[in-house]
């Protein structure tokens, strides 16, 4: 059995399509394909390059570079799809989401040429390095400095939790310079090409069943060209931020899709497990907290589609709090739905057959990673309520 939201019929003719598209893609390879990336210790190549050949991981990028020449809201939905088959590629989120967006915002037009295209279609990926063993949320505190040396820069610092390190092309590193007006360090963008001498990575031990690794990163005086900054020196956090914004809408789709799988097996299971005389679905103990959870998924997925929304309209400011909404509604309702489904499977909920025990772990990703629940409550409390900082 298979279902879709509501909200879906409110979207236009070219969005459904996309994401049935999309759904029957994912569905090709399926759950079992996931999980057997992950036992085997490989990545999920085929499925990453076949929807780069449709189009769907650039989808987002313009299209003189490319790419499908639409929006976060296209991207996000291609990451739903797959996530609702069981299929989600979490370095979406930072490839062509967080980096591809950079770069075409405020690349030069040599980084646009020699990235876009294959961000697009999937022949290079990127990775994203903002997060720091010491400074934690708190983005004010990265230590990691850019200072120039000639007519090149020098980098150095250290990284922890980056994704997909090994297998990208490049890292968009976060790094700071000093503001020759005032003296103070500024956020800056550089992009760092795989064996750049100085450029080191180790992998951290996770137990977490996902087929992309994380990192540690060492920057030992990375010797950069002019080139490799993005965008103007001075733009500083405007540059972040058109970054960040679209890293909480597809974590928010990573966690939707997660949760909409976990909802339909359990859904099915319930209607078709008999224990006494009559399906378990029938007893409200089992039926109303998967009730719960599908207007939950479904609100959360309405935030998420207006934070989109205001993001492609170019609403920064708008969209910063929509998205961090979206991810905090999206993070606790997907979590839900894969606590309750696996409740609702009881012992066949833990086993490799119906898919779900590995998501327990995986669905925590939304809640912690790219920024803590905690912190968004922070963020809306003082930006949207306006009540005193307490940090």
């Amino acid at each position: 059995m298979s279902f879709t939201f509501d909200h879906v019929s409110l979207e236009s003719e070219e969005r459904r399509e996309l994401r049935a598209s999309v759904a029957a893609l994912g569905r090709s390879f399926g759950r079992r394909y996931f999980t057997d990336c992950v036992r085997e210790g490989r990545q999920t190549d085929e499925l990453w390059h076949k929807a780069g050949a449709l189009g769907f991981l650039g989808v987002n990028l313009p299209q003189e570079y490319g790419g499908g020449g639409a929006g976060l809201y296209e991207l996000a939905v291609v990451l739903e799809e797959l996530g609702a088959t069981g299929c989600p590629l979490l370095l979406m989120v930072v490839s062509p989401a967080i980096c591809g967006t950079v770069l075409a915002r405020f690349g030069t037009e040599e980084q646009k040429q020699r990235w876009l295209p294959g961000l697009a279609d999937g022949s290079a990926r990127m990775a994203f390095g903002i997060t720091e063993p010491d400074a934690g949320s708190n983005s004010h505190r990265i230590t990691t400095t850019a200072r120039r040396d000639g007519g090149d820069w020098l980098l150095s610092g250290r990284k922890v939790f980056i994704s997909g390190v090994d297998i990208a092309d490049a890292t968009l590193i976060v790094g700071r310079t000093e503001d020759a007006r005032t003296g103070k360090l500024k956020p800056c963008l550089f992009v760092v090409e795989r064996g750049t001498p100085g450029f080191e990575f180790r992998q951290i031990a996770m137990d977490l069943s996902a087929p992309e690794k994380q990192f540690q990163v060492f920057l030992d005086d990375v010797r950069l060209p002019a080139g490799a900054l993005v965008g103007d020196e001075d733009a500083g956090l405007l540059q972040l931020f058109a970054g960040l914004n679209p890293e909480r809408v597809m974590t928010a789709a990573f966690s939707l899709g997660m949760g909409r799988y976990a909802l339909e097996v359990a859904v099915e299971y319930a209607r078709t497990r008999q224990v006494w005389r009559e399906p378990i679905g029938a007893h409200q103990a089992i039926a109303h907290p998967l009730a719960k959870c599908r207007i939950e998924l479904e609100l959360a997925a309405l935030m998420a589609r207006k934070a989109a929304v205001l993001y492609d309209a170019g609403d920064d400011m708008g969209a910063g709090e929509a998205a961090n909404m979206a991810k905090y509604a999206a993070a606790e309702a997907g979590a839900a739905a894969v606590d309750t489904a696996v409740h609702t499977l009881g012992g066949n909920g833990l086993t490799e057959e119906y898919g779900l025990a590995s998501l327990l772990t995986a669905s925590r990703v939304g809640r912690i990673a790219p920024v803590s629940r905690e912190m968004i409550l922070n963020f809306v409390s003082h930006h949207t309520l306006g009540l005193p900082k307490s940090y």
